[in-house]
């Protein structure tokens, strides 16, 4: 499980702040995602 939280100026997961879910799925997969595709929303 992977808990990303919403801040203002972006999306943070294990401490480290990402400017896009994309980027975040990204940094999960380690593959080219869409951050609201992968996340289901």
């Amino acid at each position: 499980m992977h808990i990303v939280e919403v801040v203002d100026d972006g999306f943070v997961l294990d401490g480290k702040t990402y400017g896009s879910l994309s980027a975040v799925a990204r940094r999960i997969t380690g593959a080219h995602w869409s951050g609201p595709r992968f996340f289901g929303l």
